[in-house]
C-alpha cells in the first residue's frame, strides 16, 4: 500500500529528522524500504523494467565524478561553458562559503539566493528593502551544514563543499509563473519534457504537463500534481532548447535537463539525475515503463 508520508508528517524538517534515523542503514535496503513506502510496490533491481525502478538502480551502481560536478549549482556553470553554452548561464552576483561574507548592501533589490548542494534550497528576494537580513542568514546557516547523506541516497550531491550563490532573480511571465522546461534525456537523446503552471508561488498546487519533442502534449501526467488542461503556446526558441539538451545530456547515459525560457532567451535551470529521487507515480501507469524503456542502464 502506498502511503503519502509528507500528509502524515507534514513538518519538512521534522521529516528529515526521522529521516536521518535511518542513515546508518546501507542504500539498497533502504532504497527498498521507500520505494515499497512511497510507490507502492516492490522494488525490482535484478530486472528493473520501470522508469522508477531504473532511477534506484542508478543511484546504487552507476557513479561517474562527472554527475557531482553537474549537481552541484556552482560547479556546473563550468561544465556548461565547456560545452559552449556559457551565454545561456544566469548572472551571477557572488559565491560565499560563509553567510557573514555576504555584503547585502552591494547586492541589487532583487536577486535569487542559493545553496548550491541541495534541492529547494532557494530564497527569491523581490525587495531587499522588505528582507529580514537576520531570518535569511539564520537559513542559510543550515542549509550549509554539511551532508553525508540525502534522504533518497542520491550520492552524488555527498561530496558537494557548500557554498551559497546569489543570482539575477528571473523574471515571472504575464501568468506570474516562471517559464521552466524539463527536459528527459537518454544517452544524449531528448525523449520528452514536462513544464508546470500555477506554481511559482505553491509549489504544491501547481499542474504538470508532459509534452513531446514537438511539444504536443502526451496523455501522461504525475499523480502528485494536477493536470494542465488548457493549451500552453509552443515556446520561443524551443528547438534550440533541444539542441542544448542533447549537447549537454551526451555524457550521461540518463539526466534531466532543465531551462526557463523568458520570451525566447534560454537561460539554464538544472541537471537533475534522479527526477523525484524515483518516486513519482504516473498516471496511466504505462508511462513509467515507456520512460523505462528509453533509460538503457549501462553494463
Amino acid at each position: 500500500m502506498k502511503v503519502d508520508y509528507k500528509k502524515v508528517i507534514k513538518n519538512k524538517d521534522l521529516r528529515l529528522k526521522l529521516i536521518g534515523l535511518f542513515n546508518l542503514i546501507p542504500d539498497k535496503p533502504i532504497l527498498k524500504l521507500q520505494y515499497r513506502i512511497k510507490n507502492g510496490r516492490k522494488l525490482n533491481l535484478s530486472e528493473p523494467k520501470r522508469y522508477t525502478e531504473k532511477l534506484q538502480w542508478y543511484k546504487l551502481n552507476y557513479r561517474d565524478k562527472l554527475m557531482t560536478k553537474c549537481s552541484d549549482k556552482y560547479e556546473v556553470r563550468s561544465y556548461i561553458e565547456e560545452k559552449g553554452y556559457g551565454d545561456i548561464l544566469n548572472e551571477l552576483y557572488g559565491v560565499y562559503e560563509n553567510v557573514n561574507e555576504i555584503n547585502f548592501e552591494l547586492l541589487p533589490n532583487s536577486f535569487a539566493i542559493k545553496v548550491n548542494n541541495a534541492s529547494g534550497t532557494n530564497i527569491f528576494i523581490t525587495d531587499k528593502t522588505l528582507m529580514d537580513i537576520n531570518a535569511v542568514k539564520k537559513q542559510l546557516q543550515v542549509w550549509l551544514n554539511p551532508k553525508r547523506y540525502s534522504p533518497g541516497r542520491e550520492w552524488c550531491y555527498y561530496d558537494i563543499h557548500p557554498k551559497i550563490i546569489i543570482e539575477k532573480l528571473i523574471e515571472r511571465d504575464i501568468n506570474n509563473d516562471l517559464p521552466d522546461y524539463k527536459f528527459f534525456c537518454f544517452d544524449g537523446k531528448v525523449f520528452c519534457l514536462y513544464t508546470m503552471i500555477d506554481y511559482a508561488d505553491n509549489h504544491e498546487n501547481g499542474k504538470l504537463g508532459f509534452y513531446n519533442r514537438n511539444f504536443n502534449k502526451m496523455p501522461y501526467r504525475r499523480t502528485d500534481f494536477g493536470e494542465i488542461t488548457v493549451e500552453l503556446d509552443k515556446p520561443k526558441n524551443f528547438e534550440k532548447m533541444i539542441e542544448i539538451a542533447t549537447k549537454l545530456s551526451e555524457d550521461f547515459p540518463h539526466v534531466r535537463v532543465d531551462f526557463y525560457n523568458v520570451d525566447g532567451k534560454i537561460i539554464f535551470g538544472e541537471l537533475t539525475f534522479y527526477n523525484a529521487s524515483g518516486y513519482t507515480s504516473f498516471e496511466p501507469d504505462e508511462f513509467d515503463f515507456i520512460l523505462g524503456e528509453q533509460f538503457v542502464l549501462p553494463t
